[in-house]
């Protein structure tokens, strides 16, 4: 059965979330929320549970995942990012984007999409998320949290505990009831290009209004 921390939206608990961390570093997958939906995590060297986060998502191996970094430098770690992309991000991040990028070799190549090396990379503008990179020191290998067969994301924590209680180790609620999806752009391509319009304002982009 998961565990359910009550966190603080704006100020969240230090002790919750060193222990949040410590669950991912054990293999744990834990959902949590973030500027946009609540998400699903895991540790980014954890096999198991990336496994685990396909399986409650219904994801095959060509559905790319996305990192959650905690600022650009930590993109530039995971992803291959030229001058032109880098101002780009930094006009947008951070925020309510996932930017599709080439991945670094830092990357272990079973997160990219099997057959062009992509990977969703954001850093959100979110105090828990941001609280929660900073007690675990790395990146969190993420997905939106919708389920098989839904279009649209679990929008409270007690609703996704009780939804997913025997299938995640954690639930990390802040009360917030969100059910908004990241704008995505590709930036593997010489022009950029929105894939999925969501909360991010396309205008801030400048790809259009």
């Amino acid at each position: 059965m998961s565990q359910h921390f009550h966190v603080h939206p704006e100020n969240p608990q230090p002790r919750l979330l060193r222990q949040a961390a410590e669950i991912i570093r054990g293999g744990g997958v834990i959902a949590y929320p973030t500027d946009s939906c609540y998400a699903l995590g895991c540790h980014l060297d954890d096999k198991s549970a990336v496994d685990r986060i396909r399986r409650i998502r219904g994801l095959d191996d060509d559905h790319w995942l996305t990192l959650v970094c905690s600022d650009l430098s930590e993109i530039a770690r995971y992803a291959k990012v030229d001058n032109i992309q880098y101002r780009l991000l930094k006009s947008c991040l951070p925020g309510p984007y996932t930017f599709i990028l080439q991945a670094s070799r830092e990357v272990p190549r079973r997160l990219v999409h099997p057959k062009r090396l992509h990977l969703g990379l954001r850093v959100p503008d979110h105090p828990v998320v941001l609280g929660l990179l900073g007690e675990l020191g790395e990146p969190i290998v993420s997905t939106s949290l919708i389920l098989p067969d839904e279009s649209e994301p679990m929008t409270a924590g007690w609703a996704i505990r009780d939804t997913l209680e025997h299938q995640v180790d954690l639930v990390i609620d802040d009360g917030s009831e969100a059910a908004h999806l990241t704008t995505v752009v590709d930036l593997t391509t010489d022009v950029p290009e929105i894939v999925r319009e969501g909360i991010g304002s396309a205008a801030r982009l400048g790809l259009g209004a």
